[in-house]
């Protein structure tokens, strides 16, 4: 009702605009005709009549003026319509999520990828009922006042975490006689999620690696503040500490090595290597190597490959430190099995070329399940305690997971409480004829 009401009065207020643009030919034709009525030119009921004629001529004309002069150029651009078919091309063409408003806020088009993000938008209603973020709604509400863009980063819970940037671009739609009144608003969406990702990644990695760092450095520092204090004239107690401080500099310096070899792995990750290698020969080097380590274990090992060579593309050294890592946390973390499998072999891998598997089993006490996704992260442990008296540096499985990448090749894990753990190594055969030849076992 009031807004019939409005209608009704505005037409009100535009009939007496006319007629007030209209009252000075009014006026004149009146004087005319009372001269000619008060000359006897005209009798009353012609004059009465002439004069009501020409006024309607009047008013006609001046109602005809003001359409002329409220119709819009040709060139002039229209207000954005809801669904208009150049704005939703448009939107369609662009490769990020983007929305389109207009100055009122309410939604004019928008793109696939916008409506990925956003669900509830629709077109023709307010954006805020589609997108609840009071980040963003002030922004609009700047860029449509200011006429400048604005940038607002908002944080998304589900069904992932994710974060957004949201830049608000107006457009003022200017034309001869538009004066800039009719404004397009463009909301365009960046997905900051992977740069948020890398950020937390970083921090996590400084922060983990300056305190595997500062343990052994407390460490040193400790001891030799007791060895220049209370135990400077203490043969016995000089041994010893001396012993832990070499044990001590050791960590440190395997930690370094880690995280130098970790660094050039991950600059080096987009270039395949492109040698061939025997992964047999490999594996021999590396339990060869390690038997020192299973003697003082009392581990047996157990090594079954084909007779034949198995030839993959890599970085011999590197694939070396795979293995070495694999075998060794076998050996260190699962000795109470006391004794580990090592097996070569081929399959076809998920793209369905032929891959070469090495599989190294221990009889140990096994994982549980929820550590199972996490082990190859930087500074995860089952057990940090035991991992520190063991040696290890927490960077074992992650440079084993980065070199695999490097190689097109991939890790994966197997286990069960009770039960030990199998880590097989997935790597692209160079060739074929590999996987006919018969198997032979070894024990060392």
């Amino acid at each position: 009702m009031a807004t019939i009401h409005d209608a009704g009065e505005t037409r009100s207020r535009g009939g007496l605009d006319r007629l007030r643009r209209a009252r000075f030919p009014l006026l004149a034709l009146a004087l005319v005709f009372a001269v000619l009525w008060a000359s006897g030119a005209l009798a009353p009921l012609p004059a009465l009549g002439g004069f009501a004629l020409l006024a309607v001529a009047v008013v006609l004309a001046a109602r005809s003026d003001e359409a002329a002069h409220a119709t819009p150029p040709a060139d002039e651009p229209a207000a954005p319509r809801v669904g208009d078919p150049p704005i939703e091309s448009v939107l369609a063409g662009l490769p990020d999520p983007v929305v389109a408003l207009d100055r009122q806020g309410d939604v004019i088009a928008l793109n696939a990828r916008a409506a990925a993000i956003a669900p509830a938008l629709r077109r023709g209603e307010p954006v805020s009922r589609g997108l609840r973020v009071p980040e963003i709604l002030e922004a609009i509400r700047h860029a449509v006042a200011t006429g400048m863009t604005q940038r607002a980063e908002f944080f998304e819970r589900v069904p992932v975490d994710r974060w957004y940037e949201a830049v608000v671009t107006p457009i003022a739609l200017a034309g001869p006689a538009a004066g800039g009144a009719h404004v397009l608003v463009l909301m365009a969406f960046h997905d900051l999620t992977p740069l948020r990702r890398v950020e937390e990644m970083r921090a996590d990695f400084v922060a983990n690696a300056s305190h595997e760092l500062r343990t052994p450095l407390a460490a040193l520092s400790g001891f030799i503040e007791t060895l220049q204090g209370p135990a400077h004239d203490d043969p016995a107690a000089r041994e010893r500490f001396l012993s832990i401080m070499q044990a001590q500099a050791n960590r440190m310096a395997r930690l370094i090595d880690d995280l130098l070899s970790l660094s050039r792995i991950e600059l080096n990750a987009h270039l395949r290597p492109d040698q061939q290698v025997d992964l047999i020969a490999i594996i021999r080097q590396v339990a060869d190597g390690l038997q020192t380590l299973a003697r003082d274990r009392g581990v047996e090992v157990r090594t079954t490959a084909p007779a034949g060579p198995l030839i993959v593309l890599g970085d011999r050294d590197e694939l070396i430190r795979v293995f070495e890592n694999l075998v060794e946390n076998a050996l260190k973390y699962a000795a109470s099995g006391k004794r580990v499998d090592i097996a070569l072999a081929t399959g076809e891998g998920a793209n369905g070329t032929g891959e070469a598997r090495v599989t190294v089993r221990d009889y140990g006490p096994g994982i549980e399940p929820e550590h199972l996704p996490r082990l190859t992260e930087r500074f995860y442990r089952v057990d940090v305690a035991e991992s520190r008296a063991q040696g290890g540096t927490g960077l074992g499985l992650a440079l084993v997971k980065h070199i695999l990448n490097r190689h097109g090749g991939r890790l994966t894990i197997d286990s069960a409480v009770g039960q030990g753990a199998t880590f097989m190594a997935h790597l692209p055969l160079a060739g074929s004829g590999a996987g006919g030849n018969p198997q032979h076992s070894t024990r060392t």
